[in-house]
């Protein structure tokens, strides 16, 4: 899609998307659990119930009047609650809108909020605010709010800590973008070859933020339990191939994870697990 020539409005559509009747393909979600290391049961990973919304949160930003572009955008923030079980036989209704339009010092961000309940509608099972940047996109009119950008530590990490011991060492081939697009269905030029990554600024494909935050989470396994809260923070990007190092560290509140660059120790990536109340 191209968008007309003029000035960009600083204002978000005021509407949200339903999509009722949503059911799980079966070889897709095989496929996602082998990419991503989770279980092979019929209880969806929390990254895998994203999956299922993420069409729906992306035809709100493929709208005419999304004040945004699309392609380029660079995910820096995710948040999850998983407030009960989803299985592969249930049916879904998905919603998804976008709000919380904010200035930001390299660009614009946005929230895109999803959730995913029973057919009913009566509940929702599975809630996700994904934080978008709009890197170089200024719009006038909007209050700056400082937030992950790509270019800080995660989470607000002091970078002069030493690292944590190593619990896992990811290596991630050249084709890892282009493999969680297969089973995601995010196909943004940024995360596919390094010719389309370098027309959006980047000198090779970078893997998705999710891939490496669902990975994380498919590494905490049974320890995150049937409810919680998954929140990540994304750093510098992980250009690929390249190797993440990854550490897991048990709390008194769930799990903290932190993926970094095992040969410069620029942190990718951190986050937690926490149980919900």
């Amino acid at each position: 899609m191209v968008r007309r020539p003029g000035p960009i409005v600083a204002r978000l559509p005021e509407i949200a998307y339903r999509v009722d009747d949503v059911r799980v393909d079966q070889s897709q979600l095989a496929a996602y659990q082998h990419l991503l290391g989770e279980a092979g049961t019929d209880t969806l990973p929390a990254g895998y119930v994203h999956v299922l919304g993420f069409p729906v949160a992306m035809a709100v930003m493929a709208r005419e009047d999304f004040p945004l572009p699309l392609m380029g955008m660079v995910h820096v923030a995710n948040h999850v609650e998983q407030r009960h079980p989803v299985h592969a036989q249930d049916v879904l209704t998905v919603r998804a809108w976008a709000q919380n339009l904010r200035a930001h010092r390299s660009g614009t961000q946005v929230d895109l909020v999803t959730e995913v309940g029973q057919a009913d509608g009566l509940d929702v099972l599975w809630r996700g605010v994904s934080t978008y940047l709009a890197k170089g996109k200024p719009l006038k009119g909007l209050a700056l709010v400082e937030a992950a950008d790509g270019s800080r530590p995660a989470g607000g990490r002091d970078p002069e800590a030493p690292l944590p011991a190593v619990t896992a060492n990811w290596k991630l081939g050249a084709s890892t973008g282009r493999r969680y697009a297969d089973v995601s269905g995010d196909r943004n030029p940024i995360h596919l070859t390094s010719l389309s990554a370098k027309l959006f600024g980047f000198s090779k494909a970078i893997a998705h933020g999710m891939y490496t935050a669902s990975r994380a989470l498919a590494a905490v396994g049974p320890a995150r339990g049937d409810t919680f809260a998954w929140d990540v923070e994304f750093a510098k990007p992980v250009l690929l191939p390249g190797q993440v190092a990854l550490n897991l560290t048990p709390t008194e509140g769930g799990t903290d994870y932190l993926g970094w660059d095992p040969r410069s120790g620029k942190v990718h990536f951190s986050g937690s697990v926490r149980p919900l109340p």
